[in-house]
């Protein structure tokens, strides 16, 4: 692309309306906008929200003669993962690191 450098240079302000000007004439005149308020609302959880009607339902699984809890982090670890043992309290590799 060659450039003629002896053409009359444009000021400021039409170079700062041209790309302006070229914008307003691509955009659409009409936006849609129009939300289901219903879908979206039931997607999400609010912080705070009274959960005090809800039922949880969850299986407790006893733990297995080959597990510990660790008495730092209090995750159940399976024994291969004891770093020391202190008192019977036993402390797993993650919380010795």
């Amino acid at each position: 692309m060659s450039t003629d450098y002896d053409a009359p240079r444009k000021n400021e302000d039409e170079l700062v309306n041209e790309p302006l000007q070229a914008l307003k004439e691509t955009r659409p005149t009409s936006q849609s906008t129009v939300v289901d308020e219903a879908e979206t609302t039931e997607e999400f959880e609010l912080p705070g929200a009274d959960l005090s009607g809800e039922e949880l339902t969850v299986q407790v699984i006893p733990a297995q003669p080959d597990e510990f809890t660790c008495a730092s982090c209090f995750l159940v670890r399976h024994r291969s993962q004891i770093a020391r043992q202190h008192n019977q309290h036993r402390y797993c590799t993650d919380c010795e690191a």
